[in-house]
């Protein structure tokens, strides 16, 4: 039987390089596949592979003094969601702009971050506080378009490049003294938004420990979450139960649907929601009409 880990830890490392090399041969013997980038901010990874693998992994991964307490979170998948193995060492762990000027971080993760919630917390945040509480999206907007915690703010961001531009806007400045709980898939880029928010005057700023994937064990779609949750492997989306809520819409006729597919101009990075109906209509596999039309005269070429 397979599983997917999902996994972070904000922590000084000295030499990342050999931390990556580390990480890459560990992996390649215990025949796991998936993405790990190593920083000297710390760890991020998803990685897929037999559920004995993955124990032997979470336990030598846990030798490093520095990741010994580490939260792995389990997820239904495996290593053939991945293309391949991917292990790299980059300057940011998260892809902020300049995220590493943003904030520093110690022993303890992050300086100046958010409170951390349980997701029982959250609502006793909730049933204390009531409309004082604002749920704050820190993925990107295409995400939100599928599944999203009730009421959320979804910031209009393409890229995690976007945030800072988006946070040193004046749309959110009639929140800035509410109860903000910002939320992303397995908790990460919470880390680091919330410590931005907190630097440009969101007064009371906390993140739901282990994300959305955290929330969604606890009360799958019987709590304040809505929808299919996005994930970057070829599972695309997963939900929480059998009766998870459909939010998205086609982008064509406007029916319900939760699929994401490639847009079918090869240059185009974006995503198209699109309904299986639809989908079944070649020309409607395009992000934009300009890339169909692009696509079409490279063909004819």
């Amino acid at each position: 039987m397979q599983k997917i880990l999902l996994y972070y830890k904000f922590t000084p490392l000295g030499d990342p390089e050999a931390v990556r090399l580390w990480q890459k041969a560990l992996c390649e013997q215990l025949h796991l596949k998936g993405r790990i980038l190593v920083s000297t901010q710390g760890i991020n990874g998803t990685v897929g592979g037999d559920i004995d693998d993955l124990k032997k992994y979470i336990k030598a991964t846990k030798e490093l003094a520095g990741f010994k307490d580490i939260v792995f979170k389990w997820s239904d998948g495996s290593k053939d969601d991945f293309p391949r193995l991917s292990v790299k060492n980059r300057r940011e762990l998260v892809g902020f702009q300049n995220s590493d000027e943003e904030f520093d971080v110690d022993e303890n993760g992050v300086v100046g971050g958010g409170v951390h919630l349980k997701p029982q917390q959250v609502h006793e945040l909730i049933e204390k506080y009531g409309d004082d509480v604002v749920f704050f999206d820190g993925r990107n907007e295409h995400e939100a378009k599928i599944g999203k915690f009730k009421n959320a703010v979804v910031p209009n961001t393409n890229t995690s490049r976007d945030f800072i531009a988006e946070l040193e806007s004046d749309k959110y400045d009639d929140i800035k003294d509410k109860k903000i709980v910002t939320y992303c898939t397995g908790g990460i880029r919470c880390e680091v938004i919330s410590a931005m928010m907190k630097k440009r005057g969101f007064n009371d700023v906390y993140q739901i420990d282990g994300g959305i994937v955290k929330y969604g064990e606890a009360y799958g779609d019987d709590g304040l979450w809505e929808g299919s949750l996005r994930v970057f492997d070829n599972r695309m989306t997963v939900e929480f139960s059998d009766h998870a809520k459909t939010i998205g819409e086609c982008t064509h006729c406007g029916g319900n649907t939760s699929n994401f597919e490639n847009c079918a101009y090869a240059n185009c990075n974006d995503l198209v929601l699109i309904c299986e109906s639809c989908k079944s209509d070649p020309s409607l596999l395009y992000h934009t009409e300009l890339c169909r039309q692009t696509a079409t005269r490279l063909q004819a070429v």
